[in-house]
Formats: C-alpha cells, structure tokens, sequence
C-alpha cells in the first residue's frame, strides 16, 4: 500500500493505468499553446463541476444536504479503507469515571442480577435464559458462510427454543449443557487470536457469568468478521477506488453545487502568486518582453498542494477534494516540521563544531535521536519549542564535550557552548536564515517529486544539508507523492474544469496589469 510508514517507490500500487490516463488527458487540454483560447471558454465543463455560475444560486433542500452528507460518509469510508492498511473498526469503551460509563455498568448488572435470582429460584425460571439462548442462536447464524449448511442445521436443531421451553416446563432443561454447546461452536467459528477467550469461557463454573462472558466474546466475534471483511473488500475497492470516489464526488457536487468553493479558492491562491512572479519577471531589467510565458496548469496544481505542507490545519479548512485525506497530510506535515528543526540542528552543529566530529557517524545519530525524542508533540499548542530548542543545545554540548574526552581533546569553552545554544533557541525567529534555508531546500525536493512522471522507480537528488534526515524524507515524501498522485486521479477533471474558468482569464487580466503604460 503507499500511505504506510515504509520507504517505498513514489506512484506506485496506484489504482490503475487507465486512470492515470483521464488526469492526464484532462490537463493535456490545458497545457500551454496547445490549445486555442476558444476551447477553454467553451462549455464543454458539465454545469455541476464549474466553479462560477451566472445562474442564481439554487435553494438547497434538506433532503439533499442529508443525501450529500451519505455520500461523503459513503466515500469518505471507502477511501480510508483502500489507503489505509491499518484501518479496523474497535469497540468504542467508555471511559470508567464517565456517566454513561455507570449507568451502563449498573444496567448491565441489573439485569444479570435478575438472571441469577431467576434461575436460583425454586423452581426456577428460564424465560430470560431461553430468550438469551435465542439471540445467540442467531449471532452464531450470523457466522456462517453461505455453505454451512450441516453446522446451520445443528445450531438450529440444539438450539431450537420451542423446544427448550417445553424441556423447562417439564424441570428436563439442561442449561450448562446447551452453554457448553454453545462454548464449542464459537470455538469452531472464531479467530485464533479469541482461542484464550474460549478457553476462560470452559473454565467458569457460574452458569450466569458463563453466559455473560459468551456474549462479551461473540461482540468481539463480531468485530473480528467485520475487520476480516473490510480486509476482504480492500483490494477490490483500491481496483475501484478512483471511479468510486469521482463519481461519489460528483453525486455530492450536484447535490450541493458550492462543493467546490473551497478548492477554487486553494487553487486560485496559487494562479495568482504565479501570476505575481511573472510580473515580476516581466518587469526585471534585461527581461526580454516581446513574449510573456504562459501558464502552465500543472506548476500551479503542483504548486497547490505543496501550500498543503505549510497548511493551518487547525484553523484553516482544507478544500473539498483533499478532506478524505486530511488526517494524513496533516500528520505529515506535523512530521516534516520536525524533520526541518533536526536539519537546522544538524546544520548549525556542523557549521560550528564539523571538524570535531567529523567521521563520526554514530555520533550525528545520536543527536538526531535525542533531538527528535524532545521534539516529540512540538505542533501542540502548549509545546514551549524555545525552551525545547534549548534544552536540546544544552545536552548536545554535553555529548560533543563526552566525544571529545573520549578521544582526549579539550572540551568546548564557555563562549562557544552559548553560541551553538542561542543559535539553537533562534531557530523559531521569524525569517531565521538557517530555517529558511532548510525550508526553501525542502520545498524544492517536494517540487521535484511531484513533477517526475508517476509512477517512478528512483527518488530525485537530496539537496545539500538534508543528508541528516534523508531516509525520513525519502519515506515521507513517497507517502506525499502517493496521496498526490491519488488525487490527481479523482480529481483530475474537477480540477480542469476550475483551471479552465480560472487560468487563462486571470492570466490575460495579470498581462494587462503587467504591461507598461504607453505615453
């Protein structure tokens, strides 16, 4: 799978060729001097997939909104499914201390109080024993395959509780026996990992906890046969991913057609400052102006979601076409923040003590180590990151003064230990030049990945001063190519559709606001 934490190959494992091929053809249209003009102002776009209209905005009908709201959940599921090799459904478990959590466990022991007191009774009562065998019935039912017939008819046959009653009526029921039936069958049916379960369940004596504890390991039975089929479903879904979600996304954009506000935004974000920087470049002595370079639709898409790496997550919405995968961008981008401090670490220790532990390898290591330990949560908001950043200062001088008694040479003076210290805690300035250089040289790692072709068997260049954290950023960058890529694959229509309606009209508008005035 490519959203897992291995080093892998950027754009593979992806859905299928084919795919590729629509995003492909759907940005060919709008690649630079290809096509005319015309064809770009055409409406040829489906209506529901522009993100401007002249027609008056539409009323809305709850109905719709809640038919959206499913078909988000719908895609929403199916695309954690399909990325996300770990995904599995758990027990949700309240908390102890909770309300809830009480009311429920004194419920519960209510009623297998009740249980107890009946089948204690002389003589005793088994409606609620024969009710609870009948529930089970139909769970173990629930177990079986389609071919399961023998087992179906002896679960059917043992358990049939029309004759279970007229046994109790005649004092001739046998509960611990169809217990110890039932015991048995789950252990046929269950998974191997619920083997202990089954035998803790053959060692309790207390016909009521007995029964209490069948119905605790069928629940977890349950959640076994719905991970097992959710891991069942995954390769067909990831087969069908890229047409399930487009045409899920579709559905939700007809239902509620300002689905794709906040993309068209995101996306003219970058057609602006590219916009800018031809301007700019325009204006610069020496530029030749007699031909301006037109935009190219795929610098600003890439440009796009590289603004994804820097994004608020917490503050600012993430375009529509990007909330399925929102979780993992922002924990790598939580990631590659950390990844950039140790670089800034490793590059002023370096430039102020290199010549002392060069060729020391282990010793670089192990200050990556203790610098991402104490760097661990540095995206909470409660995170002091100076006084982390100088802690971090404080214990590398310590271990650069050890790797120096050892090889016995004299230990870093006073004057140079609270200068690699303050540069440390200056990292978190504004405009600090060491981090902006780690950043810029990132940003350009990032760029070259999204514009190799996908899928790629070789990862680009690392640029200078990243050789620190080169497998980190290996892995993570694969990980963020493959969400692109991904992406690009659903949404790649979508997206041509707003560059059409965006791209060349705000290209010519820049033109006019570039060009120089005439006396």
């Amino acid at each position: 799978m490519p959203f897992n934490g291995e080093k892998q190959c950027v754009g593979e494992d992806q859905p299928s060729d084919s795919d590729s091929s629509r995003f492909s053809e759907s940005m060919a249209s709008l690649s630079d001097y290809e096509c005319s003009r015309q064809s770009f102002t055409s409406d040829s776009s489906s209506k529901s997939s522009s993100p401007a209209s002249t027609s008056p905005p539409r009323v809305v009908t709850f109905d719709e909104v809640m038919a959206a709201a499913r078909n988000l959940s719908n895609m929403t599921l199916a695309h954690e499914i399909a990325v996300n090799e770990n995904f599995q459904l758990k027990q949700e478990a309240l908390p102890e201390n909770s309300l809830a959590g009480r009311v429920k466990h004194i419920v519960h022991q209510a009623f297998w109080d009740v249980l107890a007191s009946e089948l204690n009774a002389d003589p005793p009562e088994f409606e609620h024993a024969i009710k609870l065998f009948e529930e089970i019935r139909e769970i173990l039912l629930s177990f079986l395959t389609p071919g399961g017939n023998r087992l179906h008819n002896q679960i059917c046959e043992v358990l049939d509780t029309d004759l279970i009653r007229q046994q109790a009526e005649h004092g001739a029921v046998d509960i611990q026996g169809l217990a110890n039936y039932v015991i048995s069958t789950m252990g046929k049916l269950c998974a191997p990992v619920r083997d202990n379960n089954i035998r803790e369940l053959k060692a309790t004596g207390n016909i009521v906890e007995v029964l209490r504890q069948i119905f605790h390991v069928l629940d977890l039975m349950k959640m076994d046969m719905a991970n097992f089929t959710i891991m069942s479903l995954r390769p067909h879904l990831q087969r069908q991913l890229v047409e399930y979600e487009r045409t899920k996304f579709q559905e939700i954009l007809e239902e509620t057609p300002s689905a794709l506000d906040q993309t068209t935004e995101w996306i003219k974000e970058s057609v602006n400052e590219e916009l800018f920087s031809l301007s700019e470049s325009a204006l610069t002595p020496g530029a030749e102006n007699t031909s301006k370079p037109s935009l190219s639709p795929t610098l600003v898409l890439n440009n796009s979601y590289l603004k994804l790496l820097q994004w608020d997550y917490q503050k600012k919405e993430l375009p529509e076409t990007l909330m399925t995968d929102g979780a993992r961008l922002q924990e790598l981008t939580e990631k590659l923040n950390q990844l950039k401090v140790i670089a800034c670490l490793s590059l002023i220790t370096n430039n102020m003590v290199g010549a002392i532990t060069e060729g020391l390898p282990e010793f670089a290591n192990r200050l990556k180590r203790i610098s991402a330990v104490l760097l661990e949560g540095m995206n909470k908001e409660t995170f002091n990151l100076k006084e982390v950043l100088n802690s971090i200062g404080v214990q590398t001088c310590v271990e650069i003064n050890k790797t120096l008694m050892e090889r016995g040479l004299p230990t870093l003076n006073a004057e140079i230990q609270a200068n690699l210290i303050g540069q440390f805690s200056n990292i978190e300035e504004e405009d600090n030049p060491i981090w902006s250089l780690i950043d810029k040289r990132i940003k350009l790692y990032m760029k070259s990945l999204l514009c190799l072709p996908s899928p790629q068997k070789c990862m680009p260049p690392m640029p200078g001063g990243l050789a620190v954290i080169q497998q980190e950023l290996e892995a993570l960058g694969s990980q963020y190519a493959n969400i692109v890529n991904l992406n690009k694959q659903v949404y790649g229509p979508f997206y041509a559709n707003i560059l059409r309606k965006l791209l060349f009209s705000e290209e010519a508008k820049g033109k006019a606001d570039a060009s120089p005035p005439t006396n």
